[in-house]
């Protein structure tokens, strides 16, 4: 045994004591070898399980194919992109060794490297190997990153559209660029690798020196490093090339429009040209490089190639810069028209939007006062119930158990009720863990599995105190739906594992008879009676238990990915995933049905949005959105597939919606078998079917410049809208947009009312209504998706949203039944804002509710605000509110003057501080409607800024005078208390 000797000085220099160090026993090798082969078989087994277990949920919904081709086409790529690299890096290395020149010319730059050439000597091999490995396994991941490009090429389908400069089909931007990128950018790699390899062996082993009196090289070394740089040239000539048709996707800022895409003049006169010119530059560049073959020079590669640098200096840089300063700018309008043309066209196709329905449309009705009553009870469904306010109050009224919950924003729907088709408002009461008594594993993951019950409320009435009239209800539900399997184990609430179907009763729900168990009889989630599987997801939960628990046992499933998203997105990765799933009773169960859209940023010419912008109003702007990210670019967008995903056992289907979309195609050849065919969706499945709200944004957004058709008045930009800001949200700095609203709706033209998605415009830098948008949402109608737009007049005068939320609080009397409605610790919240087109005008309704105090402090309706024309009412239904406004009933507190120069004479008050108050009110009122007729819509904002500082002082004074009052009055009563009536006195 060889025995290894250390002696340590000691502080005077002198030897100090020897310590021996002997190799390790026998039993020390043994144990840790042992160590080490458990701690791979435990890193296998982890790695083992996450490959594992995906297969089995993935088998569990039957899209094992969809993991399959993922897999496997990760695995190719990894494979044949890993070995190239590592076949290219390794042979450059083993030939530059190889031309290695017999002996190193003995300078001292060579004898100071013979340390090196010593010491890699005796591992030549492995080094090789192991460099050749390890670049290889680089390239391999970063190309498995890439199945999804490869799909697309590899099956790329035809758009039968060409790009109006080169006249090439869509799909050679969207499917073939994309791949032929990669490739280039592969190739560039290899080639930069191999040659910093070639070049370090070469100068290790005498082949390149550089120290010495001028960089010298063997003609070996010569002509292998030329043959890589003349690779490198030849690739970049590819890259020039490919560069012109990359001009007709290239961003670009350009005036108002960020996401610009595609040629402008400077592109097409300059650019283009350059990018040929330097195309073959570039290849007689590489040609120099490839004859230091046989002339073993340098001179003339690197002549050319310093010609190739100034030219791409001069041609591709300097010549654009001068064609656009003196031809483009002094003309610029002229000169980008045919471009903004193309621009326009492409954009209106990629997003959906050619077919816009545009109609001018007055902003004044000459219809009579009853005449406009009646259309108004004909011409929409005017929704009272606000989904995005009213979540608290379905919570309080409907949870009846602390481990249930409501989303935040429910959903509108419509449904049949006594045979007419009613926009209802929906919510399913989802399981809350967090509302869980007595927290443990036990009863986090076996007993408490699962919501119960569809929740369902009219949309346009309410109770007469306010609360929500419901048609579905209860525990166990009893309504207007009919019966449905009511059990809840996938929503969106449902974010935890679950272990259901064995031997633990699971807790079904409550009524007044008691709490009711419930075993799963489902197919959903994974089986655990193989104890390997039990294993596995004992590893990937990092549970233990899973692996011993008596709670698990014969018919044991395990439910997890649980939320309609995470599922769709898992078998359908290709997709985008709209905001808003949605539930729906659909063939007696509960369904959650979810939009998906096919996207690429590859479509020539058409505009580039960001999705996580443009789909973020006031509503959604603090939701989380993982595939709607700012930095998910497209520009080009169809709501592709309709998803369902069951809520009792999660089977999740997709449905070919748009059946012409080339991206859903391609995708359906990538993924054979996993979307089903149109004519699967069911007739019920039809009715609850809408357009969703994410591609409406979109769409939206690009009307409020896409609107204009000609180059002209699109550069100019004097026709440009904007999407208001949401006026009940406040007048905060950086105000989201105003959310769009589902509404059953009747337009000028059409015959009767249709469930429509339907939003507004004005101008950029006016609040006046200049565009009103609707798309019709009704799966089932014939009229399906289409847009329509009425655009007002340019001059016109009528008051957009953020307007008349300003004449609503700006009425004195309005604003002083507000006050009354916020006395004490009530608050006051604005329902949606909802704007209805009637008989030429603009109809607008409000519904305004109240939190009362205590601890539920659910939203009720209360008021109902109206406005249409001139005309303002503030009552308590909708009904009387319309009367009102239309003149057939007088209001219940004016809001105007009783006769025309007589002001109806307030009540004087009192404190100082109010009277001061009103004042300062009435001087701001009157200060905004000077500033709206001059159209000084900075001073009009100052002066609604005046108004609300005015109310919050008068509401201020008013508090403090009734809590003075009241404290008064208490005074007064507890001395009552204390004083016995006049009658005990006496006796």
């Amino acid at each position: 045994m060889r025995t290894l000797v250390f002696q340590m000085p000691d502080r005077g220099g002198s030897p100090g004591p020897r310590f021996r160090v002997g190799r390790p026993s026998r039993r020390v090798r043994t144990l840790l070898m042992t160590l080490g082969v458990l701690a791979v078989l435990v890193i296998a087994f982890v790695i083992f399980a996450g490959f594992w277990t995906d297969w089995l949920w993935y088998d569990s919904i039957n899209y094992s194919s969809v993991y399959t081709t993922m897999m496997w086409t990760k695995i190719g790529l990894f494979s044949v992109f890993g070995v190239l690299m590592a076949l290219a890096v390794g042979f450059n290395i083993y030939l530059a060794h190889r031309l290695r020149p017999p002996l190193s010319a003995m300078s001292v730059e060579q004898q100071s490297l013979d340390r090196y050439r010593m010491a890699v000597a005796p591992y030549k091999t492995w080094l090789l190997v192991g460099i050749s490995a390890l670049v290889g396994l680089i390239a391999g991941a970063s190309a498995s990153g890439q199945w999804r490009t490869w799909l697309q090429w590899v099956n790329s389908t035809d758009f039968h559209v060409k790009d109006p400069q080169f006249h090439k089909d869509v799909s050679f931007y969207t499917f073939d660029l994309p791949w032929y990128r990669f490739l280039l950018s592969f190739g560039f790699a290899a080639t930069v690798l191999c040659l910093v390899a070639a070049a370090i062996v070469h100068y290790l082993y005498g082949g390149l020196r550089i120290t010495s009196p001028g960089a010298r090289a063997t003609a070996a070394a010569t002509s292998h490093l030329s043959v890589l740089l003349g690779v490198f040239v030849a690739l970049k000539a590819v890259a020039y090339w490919l560069d012109r048709y990359a001009l007709a996707v290239k961003s670009s800022g350009f005036k108002a429009t960020d996401g610009w895409t595609g040629l402008r003049y400077v592109d097409a006169n300059a650019y283009l040209p350059a990018k040929t010119i330097l195309f073959c530059i570039a290849i007689v560049c590489a040609g120099l490089f490839f004859v230091t073959l046989w002339r073993r020079t340098w001179s003339l590669p690197v002549i050319g190639f310093g010609l190739m640098v100034l030219s791409a200096i001069l041609i591709g840089g300097l010549y654009p810069a001068i064609v656009q300063k003196f031809q483009v700018q002094p003309n610029e309008q002229a000169k980008e028209a045919p471009y903004i043309a193309k621009n326009i066209k492409a954009t209106r196709e990629a997003y959906g939007i050619e077919d816009t329905d545009v109609k001018p449309y007055k902003g004044e009705s000459a219809a009579s006062q009853k005449e406009l009553r009646a259309a108004a009870d004909t011409t929409a469904a005017l929704r009272l119930l606000d989904p995005n306010v009213v979540s608290p109050t379905f919570q309080q009224l409907q949870q009846v158990r602390g481990y249930y919950q409501f989303p935040k924003t429910l959903d509108v729907d419509r449904y049949k009720i006594g045979g007419k088709e009613q926009d209802t408002v929906v919510g399913l009461r989802e399981l809350n863990v967090g509302g869980i008594t007595e927290k443990n594993w036990v009863n986090s993951h076996f007993k408490y599995t699962h919501g119960y019950g569809m929740v369902a409320a009219k949309g346009t009435t309410t109770q007469s105190d306010g609360d929500p009239l419901f048609t579905e209800r209860n525990l166990p539900p009893e309504g207007d739906l009919g019966e449905y399997e009511p059990r809840i184990y996938f929503g969106e609430e449902t974010t935890q594992y679950s272990i259901v179907g064995g031997p633990t009763k699971e807790i079904d729900y409550s009524d007044n008879s008691g709490e009711k168990s419930y075993t799963y009889q489902g197919k959903g989630g994974v089986s655990l009676d193989n104890p390997l599987t039990k294993a596995a997801y004992a590893v990937t939960f990092n549970e233990p238990q899973i692996m011993y628990s008596g709670a698990i046992g014969e018919g044991s499933r395990i439910m997890y990915d649980r939320t309609p998203k995470e599922r769709v997105e898992a078998v359908a990765p290709w997709l985008t995933i709209d905001r808003d799933p949605y539930p729906a009773v659909v063939d007696g169960r509960i369904q959650w049905i979810v939009d998906a859209y096919t996207t690429t940023n590859g479509y020539p010419y058409a505009s580039r949005t960001t999705l996580g912008d443009t789909t973020t109003d006031s509503l959604t702007e603090g939701e989380q959105r993982e595939l709607l990210t700012p930095d998910n670019q497209v520009n080009y967008i169809r709501n592709s597939v309709k998803a369902t995903v069951d809520a009792y056992d999660g089977t999740v289907k997709l449905y070919q919606w748009d059946t012409e979309d080339p991206v859903l195609k391609t995708w359906m050849k990538a993924f054979p078998g996993t979307v089903e065919k149109r004519d699967k969706i069911s007739p019920e499945l039809m009715e609850h079917l809408r357009y969703p709200q994410d591609l409406f944004k979109v769409q939206r957004e690009l009307l409020t410049r896409y609107h204009v058709t000609k180059p002209e008045t699109f550069f100019s930009g004097s026709e440009a809208w904007k999407v208001p800001a949401d006026p009940t949200m406040g007048d905060t700095v950086g105000a989201k947009d105003l959310p769009p609203y589902y509404l059953s709706m009747k337009l000028p033209g059409q015959d009767a009312q249709a469930f429509s998605l339907t939003s507004t415009f004005v101008p950029n830098q006016r609040e006046n209504l200049s565009s009103f948008m609707a798309v019709n949402a009704d799966a089932s109608s014939k009229d399906y998706g289409t847009i329509r737009l009425l655009k007002l007049p340019s001059n016109s005068t009528v008051d957009g949203p953020k307007l008349v939320q300003s004449r609503f609080n700006s009425k004195p009397a309005i604003a002083d039944e507000i006050n009354i409605l916020a006395r004490g610790d009530s608050e006051v919240q604005y329902g949606n804002l909802l704007t209805v087109p009637l008989e030429g005008g603009l109809l607008y309704v409000e519904p305004v509710y109240v939190k009362g105090t205590g601890t539920t402090r659910l939203p009720l309706l209360k008021k109902v605000l109206v406005t249409y024309g001139e005309e303002t009412a503030f009552e308590d239904t909708l009904e009387k509110a319309l009367n009102v406004v239309f003149g057939v009933e007088s209001p219940t507190t004016p809001t105007e003057p009783e006769k025309p120069g007589e002001p109806t004479k307030p009540t004087t008050p009192t404190d100082p501080t109010v009277r001061q108050a009103l004042a300062d009110i009435q001087k701001a009122i009157d200060d905004a409607e000077e500033a709206r007729k001059n159209g000084d819509w900075k001073a009009f904002g100052e002066a609604q800024d005046d108004i609300q500082d005015a109310l919050r002082r008068a509401q201020d004074a008013e508090r403090r005078a009734g809590n003075q009052k009241n404290g008064a009055e208490d005074t007064s009563r507890e001395t009552e208390k204390a004083t016995p009536p006049r009658s005990q006195k006496e006796e």
